[in-house]
């Protein structure tokens, strides 16, 4: 059950509280000035990423994905967007290597698929995001069985023929977001933990099988992007409010 999203402009000086979770929606097609513009706010290490993508509208997404990350973090600790400073965990996951100490706070995670990017923002705790564009050729039978959990399996099983696809993406983006806000990459394995995924269930991690207690201790949201995308937050926090706003 996703409830609806509202998407708002952010007010002109934004804070970030303690118990507080803030996603931003941007759009990533932008007219080629702006990418220019865009580009020119990236690191060198960033324009070494964006070129080693083969196709150019993923190098272009690439750009303009980076360079609002970069926007609205810079909103946050206040420095320019230009300085803002990444560094990376072993899995890829990036971090604010500079800032002052407020902005060493933030927790902060990125996702795109098909033109539109999530950029969910928190101190409360670890944060992981996903989106995905619900294509119609992906039944997601297969996927499903090769990465779901048992518990899981027989959940979409029992979904009617005509919501098993969202079901199915609300599943994948649930347990994504779980995957990156836990930041240990591949050696997760998705069929350890199980999600809701009914259609009138809320997001929620129900059990991992490597710690009894774990679940307890996190909480999801399905996040309403808008007609065609899924998308879903993780946090390692009980108790947070959720804002949602509208990257310029």
């Amino acid at each position: 059950m996703v409830a609806r999203t509202l998407w708002s402009t952010p007010p002109d000086e934004i804070t970030l509280g303690q118990t507080q979770v803030h996603v931003w929606r941007a759009a990533l097609e932008v007219e080629a000035t702006m990418v220019s513009r865009m580009y020119e706010l990236l690191s060198a290490d960033e324009w070494a990423r964006a070129e080693r993508f083969h196709f150019q509208i993923d190098r272009r997404h690439f750009i303009v994905a980076r360079a609002h990350l970069r926007m609205i973090l810079s909103r946050y600790i206040d420095i320019n967007q230009a300085e803002v400073r990444f560094r990376y965990s072993e899995h890829g996951k990036p971090m604010l290597a500079n800032g002052n100490e407020q902005g060493g706070m933030i927790k902060f995670n990125l996702a795109h698929s098909a033109g539109i990017a999530l950029f969910a923002f928190t101190r409360a705790g670890e944060i992981g995001v996903d989106l995905e564009r619900i294509r119609p050729e992906i039944t997601g039978d297969d996927i499903a069985r090769r990465f779901f959990s048992a518990a899981e399996l027989a959940c979409l099983e029992r979904v009617p023929a005509p919501a098993r696809q969202e079901a199915f993406f609300d599943c994948w983006t649930r347990k994504e977001a779980f995957v990156k806000a836990k930041e240990i990459g591949l050696s997760l394995a998705l069929d350890q933990f199980d999600v809701t995924l009914g259609p009138k269930e809320p997001a929620a991690l129900l059990r991992t099988g490597w710690d009894a207690d774990e679940a307890s201790r996190w909480s999801l949201k399905a996040i309403d992007v808008g007609p065609g995308y899924v998308g879903a937050v993780a946090v390692g926090a009980l108790h947070w409010d959720l804002n949602c706003y509208l990257a310029e």
